[in-house]
């Protein structure tokens, strides 16, 4: 595998990897020629790869490449390299889909504080739009969470990750069928998914946008699972819950509409036609033609409040302008969303697009804040480890190993692996990135930590968690 090397996917080079881990990762990809960006997916296969697995796979990708509309992110192209071509390029699946540059719509939203109710009114009308759409197609998502929302370069509201979806209805003559298998995130699914019988699709996706309107609105999702095991699901079904914070906190038309769609018996639950003739989303949009710099400050300003967007932004110095890499074309439509957000870095080598607002900067070099960042990982309980090697440029994929493998493009970069279980229970995984930067003369880091796996949310409290802790925030800078 000497010589091994990534494809060119519909003439898109594979540029530097921004997500995923294990068998699975997702690079940013360009097309030079005609200055296009997109993400690419790559899922390797081995010779433990099932025909199962592939077959998942494969399904997947029909679904997701027959849906298109405005509010899922779009399915381009798929090329497979088979083991036998092991030796000229990387084996794997590649899938080649819309670029969402601005990230996850939850990696904007302050913990246990949410948005205000223009902002959720506004994304909650797309996710209801697309899904909307999803369903005409005869298709039930089935893993709606907030870590499969994400936004495009305008700030529009995508969804993605359709590895669970089924069909449920044929098109042409509406005829449906009950779905038998369980799947989904626990604080997400509903509750007949409890119980052996078949079930309705539609309504387990109407449960699913219940919670993440909850979820928008409290900054939190409402249980750990909904079940007799969670305390917070019994007192929701008691109805003894609804003068706690923050049920307490949501106006009475949206604590209505959530109600509705999170009614217990799926028979009387809410359909989404039902939804979109409720007052609360019927009345007129706040943002809806509002500028984009307006709309990135709308949606980031309880982090503004609460002081993380201070440690993600500094004041470092004036004068540096936010322009991607000359070799990683970057959207022009909605850049101003973009760089409203400060969706790019001021790194060593310049000012960089960096999708994750749950990043700092420090007064200490890479290695030394590595080691206090090990110091208060262990003091919080969070399970990480060293990659066996560090960070190898993209050109020599034969330097990674599976589970390990890291790619950034930043040879000097050192990198930690991290993951371990919310407060709902939720596995989290990901990265901890950091760098050289030199801030008034003296060597520095710029550190970034990059979720893989779990909800954003957990992830920015585990974020906010390390930059806070006794060992690390003596050295952090922020405005």
């Amino acid at each position: 595998m000497g010589s091994s090397k990534y494809p060119k996917i519909a003439g898109f080079e594979l540029i530097k990897e921004i997500g995923g881990g294990g068998f699975s990762t997702v690079y940013r990809a360009v097309n030079l020629e005609e200055q296009r960006t997109a993400a690419c997916k790559h899922i390797l296969i081995s010779e433990q790869t099932t025909d199962k697995e592939r077959k998942t796979i494969d399904k997947e990708m029909k679904i997701h490449a027959a849906l298109k509309h405005l509010h899922v992110l779009e399915f381009y192209n798929a090329v497979v390299v088979e083991l036998q071509y092991k030796h000229k390029y990387v084996p794997g699946i590649y899938m080649l889909l819309e670029f969402a540059a601005g990230g996850d719509l939850f990696d904007k939203i302050a913990p246990d504080v949410g948005v205000g109710d223009d902002v959720a009114h506004y994304y909650f009308n797309q996710l209801v739009a697309g899904m909307d759409f999803i369903h005409a197609q005869g298709v039930c998502h089935r893993d709606l969470k907030p870590e499969n929302l994400l936004l495009d370069a305008a700030g529009t509201l995508k969804i993605s990750d359709f590895g669970l979806a089924s069909v449920y209805k044929l098109k042409d003559t509406g005829k449906t069928r009950m779905l038998t298998e369980r799947c989904g995130s626990l604080p997400y699914v509903a509750p007949e998914l409890n119980t052996d019988s078949p079930y309705a699709a539609e309504p387990i996706d109407v449960w699913g946008v219940g919670v993440i309107l909850f979820t928008l609105l409290a900054g939190n999702t409402p249980w750990d699972e909904p079940t007799i095991k969670s305390p917070e699901f019994v007192r929701y079904v008691s109805g003894q819950i609804f003068g706690d914070a923050p049920w307490n906190r949501l106006n009475e038309n949206a604590l209505s509409l959530i109600r509705g769609m999170l009614t217990i018996d799926p028979s009387r639950r809410l359909t989404l036609s039902d939804v979109r003739q409720h007052p609360w989303v019927m009345r007129p949009s706040q943002l809806e033609g509002r500028g984009a710099h307006e709309l990135a400050e709308m949606l980031t300003q309880s982090l503004r409040m609460n002081g993380d967007m201070g440690y993600a932004a500094p004041d470092l110095a004036s004068g540096h302008g936010v322009n991607a890499d000359e070799d990683e074309p970057m959207p022009t439509a909605g850049s101003q969303f973009t760089q409203s957000l400060m969706l790019f870095s001021q790194t060593q080598s310049g000012a960089r697009y960096t999708p994750h607002l749950t990043r700092f900067y420090a007064s200490l070099g890479p290695s030394l804040l590595l080691q206090l960042i090990q110091e208060s990982l262990a003091a919080m309980n969070v399970q990480y480890k060293v990659p066996k090697q560090q960070p190898q440029r993209l050109q020599d994929p034969d330097a990674m190993d599976a589970d390990d493998a890291t790619i950034t493009g930043q040879s000097e970069c050192l990198r930690l692996r991290v993951g371990g279980y919310d407060q709902r229970k939720v596995m989290f995984k990901g990265w901890v990135e950091l760098e050289p930067f030199t801030y008034r003369g003296q060597q520095g880091t710029f550190c970034v930590m990059k979720r893989d796996e779990g909800s954003p949310i957990s992830w920015r409290q585990l974020w906010k968690a390390l930059v806070q802790s006794p060992a690390v925030d003596p050295h952090v800078l922020r405005k």
